[in-house]
């Protein structure tokens, strides 16, 4: 965005929308994640807290903007960075389960963790090298494919069309919204649309969290109750 564009304040506050519908969806996530393993749980709880970062980062930018206020380039730049070491996270949490949600079979090991980090870093030096948000913005996009393909598999082993249905909404959304953003002449009538099809689309990836959140809540076994004593 071109900070001498007039931001409408109005842009401004609804960008804190769809962060908020993607942090909510990626919290959904952990419960069920660290159901599967404590560790698991919390890497997926990591890579929640660099999404909501990231997301909110940038968005209190475009705000402080659009007030007439400093232009703090790293609360801008700050946006790759968070969300691709995010949903790397999850992506690596995602992966270790099996496309079923079932457990693993024994001897199953998940992908390494430092594997994950090296290639960030190669992306993080690559863009700064370049210049450009380039690497880290197309590794966001190849984390949260890997994110939705195990998100879409799980709900398909699940049955659940809707979630499926959501998920491939959430990954179309991303595809298209990429493209849309890195166009550099950014009007305001080009931004409502990008925001509102970024609502959408977060919104689908926060539905799609719900409906397999819930399914997690329901094969939970219930919990203990105080037995009652018996008749005399």
């Amino acid at each position: 965005m071109n900070a001498a564009l007039d931001y409408p304040l109005s842009l401004a506050v609804e960008d804190f929308v769809p962060v908020l519908l993607t942090g909510v969806g990626a919290a959904l996530l952990v419960r069920p994640l660290r159901g599967h393993a404590v560790r698991t749980g919390r890497i997926a709880a990591a890579g929640t807290a660099l999404v909501l970062l990231g997301g909110l980062s940038k968005a209190t930018w475009k705000l402080v903007v659009a007030l007439d206020g400093p232009n703090v380039q790293v609360m801008n730049k700050a946006l790759f960075p968070c969300l691709s070491a995010g949903f790397l996270l999850l992506a690596h949490a995602l992966l270790t389960l099996p496309a079923n949600g079932r457990e693993p079979a024994a001897g199953r090991t998940p992908p390494p963790l430092w594997g994950f980090a090296a290639v960030w870093l190669a992306a993080g030096a690559a863009g700064l090298l370049l210049g450009s948000t380039a690497p880290l913005m197309v590794l966001t996009v190849v984390a949260v494919t890997v994110c939705g393909v195990r998100l879409i598999l799980l709900a398909r082993s699940h049955g659940d069309t809707a979630a499926a249905t959501a998920g491939g909404l959430w990954l179309t959304g991303m595809y298209v919204l990429g493209p849309l953003a890195a166009r550099p002449d950014q009007s305001v009538a080009l931004q409502w649309v990008e925001q509102s099809a970024n609502t959408l689309t977060q919104g689908a990836f926060a539905l799609l969290a719900w409906r397999l959140a819930k399914r997690h809540r329901r094969a939970l076994p219930p919990s203990p109750t105080t037995p009652t004593r018996s008749a005399a």
